[in-house]
């Protein structure tokens, strides 16, 4: 047993010596060590050893192991070393070339312009509020006084789900919900996404976004109404910017305006942009229609307020001298890395 032991080792660390790759590493050690492999089958026939020479036998088994495995260890790794000084000598790396930059994102025009919004009304003391897109035809129509035969509720210009459910038209239901909660004084705007039948052109598309603003508390005055839109209007376009009210209508406000900016482009003189006027059309807004805030459990006698909605993508397109509303959605990069 002891001379068997003997050339399995020998030959082991002959076969070892001789080895020319990992491959044929891995083979000695699985003819040697293996389940089926020459020290194994030693391990085996211990059975056959009488009881007293077991221990040696045994001793002797292990010590040849041990010797075997330290022998294909240290082969394995100096094959591996050679195999990582050959890898390194090909990837070569000049540290002098310039590093990758990451190319970092940057926010929308249209989110941008909305934050910007959200800054000067929250600093004016204003609340922002959000609501459901998907909306019951009695907030979107009949609690903003637009009774059931209006042209606006033709189903040409809304997407209905059911004869009650609809795509918003406005963010104008996100007040009506504000207004039932009775939590009074209210000073908010709901910003968010509304749905129109229109066709897609530069000026139309049958998704955008509005931003609609409400002041209900006691002894509000159209005055009031003037003086926030014309701060908003300051802030957002320039400390030079003018404003003008036209009278106009609006079913859910009387009296009802709306609002032009002097064109921040040529000050008034009249150019392309604003098409020689010198005025730029903004928003619409007006005094909330005493039915309106009745329907929503409000006492006109008591508390009074003002309204007033602008388009997102209107504003975003006058602030950065946009021509065609549709540039802002067709993810062109040329066009959105500019901003």
């Amino acid at each position: 047993m002891k001379e068997k032991l003997q050339e399995i080792r020998e030959k082991a660390l002959s076969q070892i010596t001789a080895a020319e790759n990992l491959d044929t590493l891995n083979d000695i050690r699985v003819n040697i060590l293996g389940k089926k492999g020459e020290l194994t089958a030693i391990l085996k026939s211990m059975k056959d050893v009488s009881p007293e020479d077991r221990p040696k036998v045994g001793q002797l088994v292990n010590d040849t192991r041990t010797v075997i495995e330290g022998k294909l260890t240290e082969a394995k790794k100096n094959f591996e070393k050679a195999a990582l000084e050959k890898r390194l000598s090909f990837e070569k790396i000049d540290v002098t070339l310039p590093a990758k930059k990451n190319k970092l994102g940057h926010a929308h025009p249209n989110t941008s312009v909305l934050e910007e919004v959200e800054k000067i009304f929250v600093g004016m003391g204003y609340e922002v509020v959000e609501g459901p897109e998907i909306e019951k035809d009695y907030y979107n129509f009949e609690a903003l006084n637009i009774p059931a035969n209006h042209p606006a509720k033709d189903e040409q210009d809304t997407f209905y789900i059911t004869p009650e459910i609809l795509l918003r038209t406005q963010t104008s239901s996100v007040q009506a919900h504000e207004m039932e909660k009775g939590n009074l004084p209210i000073r908010m705007i709901a910003p968010g996404r509304v749905y129109r039948s229109d066709e897609v052109d530069a000026t139309h598309s049958p998704s955008f976004h509005q931003i609609e603003g409400m002041v209900i508390d006691k002894n509000v005055t159209f005055a009031d109404l003037k003086g926030t839109l014309e701060t908003f209007a300051k802030e957002l376009f320039g400390e030079d910017t003018k404003v003008k009210f036209r009278p106009h209508h609006f079913p859910f406000t009387e009296p009802s305006a709306e609002v032009d900016v002097s064109c921040f482009k040529c000050h008034g003189k009249g150019c392309r942009f604003c098409k020689g006027e010198g005025w730029i059309e903004i928003l619409g807004c007006g005094m909330i229609h005493p039915n309106v805030l009745r329907m929503s459990g409000i006492d006109p006698e008591e508390y009074v307020g003002f309204a007033f909605g602008v388009g997102l993508e209107r504003i975003t397109l006058l602030k950065y001298e946009i021509d065609d509303m549709r540039l802002l959605y067709e993810n062109d990069d040329r066009f959105l890395s500019q901003f």
